[in-house]
């Protein structure tokens, strides 16, 4: 892995860790994880194994360390690994189309109910919920989509100009 492909992954936990920090809890503790719009934008700029390893743990870490939900820390690790995971599968198995973005506001949304599936089955097991699961993926899940998804329309065009006129990267352009 390269160097440079590291500190851009790093701006963007750093973006995402402040985006997560500044975000408050909205219900029962919970608040929308912006932090993975940034883990996601990671995972389509560099898609190969290493660096969505890297992206899962960090941000799992950052997110749990952040997290107004108490107990979080554990879930949020475990559900930004398989986050990361079943997101980067999803994206390779759409080699056609995942330079579209429309592919990507979809793939954005499904990573984000998957995570929010993910973090509360978790905290359930780990920690147990302040409220019923239902309530809580439909308070705070669903418009985590729905931000997600628009941040990610607006985000994506500029990072990928941003890639395109700095070579940051040969391999995701190559893949487009």
């Amino acid at each position: 892995m390269k160097t440079k492909n590291l500190v851009a992954l790093a701006l963007l936990v750093g973006i995402g860790a402040v985006l997560h920090a500044v975000i408050p809890g909205i219900f029962l503790g919970m608040k929308p994880d912006m932090m993975l719009a940034m883990m996601f934008l990671g995972i389509i700029l560099f898609p190969d194994f290493k660096s969505v390893m890297i992206l899962g743990i960090v941000t799992g870490l950052i997110s749990g360390i952040t997290t107004t939900f108490p107990g979080g820390l554990i879930p949020n690790i475990i559900d930004k690994i398989v986050t990361s995971l079943l997101f980067f599968g999803l994206f390779v198995s759409l080699k056609k189309f995942r330079g579209s973005i429309i592919s990507v506001a979809v793939l954005t949304a499904i990573g984000t109910i998957i995570s929010g599936a993910a973090f509360l089955t978790s905290a359930y097991y780990i920690v147990g919920l302040p409220g019923p699961f239902a309530g809580l993926f439909a308070a705070v899940v669903l418009p985590a989509a729905v931000m997600n998804t628009i941040t990610m329309i607006i985000l994506y065009p500029i990072a990928l100009s941003v890639v395109k006129r700095t070579k940051l990267t040969s391999q995701s352009l190559a893949q487009k």
